[in-house]
């Protein structure tokens, strides 16, 4: 995905707010062996491309004054209840240096496991994203996680995803739980009562 943006030489509060109102995002490109670089992005282009889940999860390519540079979407700051971006972070990644990255999850194949079409279980997502390592050549948009073999009471762990070549979860350790199979509280009982009355 390409951004195009323009080097901002006036800082501060005020010069962040002029920017605003004319329609502009302030941002930064830091990392690399370049020292930082204060810029300004269309505010409205940004906003809508916060919007896709690709924009968040690929190494993008950022125009200022005719060179592209590959970056990260780092951080972005959000107005607390206009639609509005106060501020936008890029890093800058070296083609041959892993990258670390929060990805999105995408569950699929709930309706078919045993623990919804046996049971009427309720697949729990527990985790939305996982943090993972790679060169950011390899970087997925998303994880896909398969829960067609769940069943109920089982629980899929982050070292049961089936990772793209190239990509290592980062667990510091831990495996942690990325869904869980149970049937609601309500229908248990009920299953009971019928069996009672058999």
């Amino acid at each position: 995905m390409k951004v195009v943006a323009f080097k901002r030489e006036l800082q501060g509060t005020g010069a962040s707010r002029r920017l605003r109102i004319s329609g502009q995002t302030p941002g930064i490109i830091y990392g690399g062996t370049e020292a930082p670089v204060t810029i300004a992005l269309d505010h409205n282009a940004l906003y809508h491309a916060l919007k896709k889940e690709a924009f968040h999860g690929s190494v993008l390519d950022l125009e200022i004054d005719g060179k592209v540079q590959k970056v990260l979407l780092r951080d972005f700051q959000m107005h607390a209840y206009k639609q509005l971006v106060l501020h936008a972070d890029f890093q800058r990644v070296d083609a041959n240096q892993p990258v670390h990255v929060k990805v999105a999850l995408h569950f699929e194949n709930a309706d078919v496991s045993p623990a919804v079409k046996l049971h009427g279980a309720t697949i729990s997502h527990v985790a939305n994203e996982i943090e993972i390592s790679c060169l950011p050549s390899a970087l997925p948009e998303f994880i896909s996680v398969d829960l067609s073999k769940m069943d109920v009471g089982t629980t899929l762990h982050i070292n049961d995803l089936t990772l793209p070549e190239g990509v290592t979860a980062i667990t510091h350790g831990n495996n942690l739980t990325i869904a869980t199979a149970s049937v609601p509280a309500g229908q248990v009982s009920a299953d009971a009562a019928a069996e009672e009355k058999k």
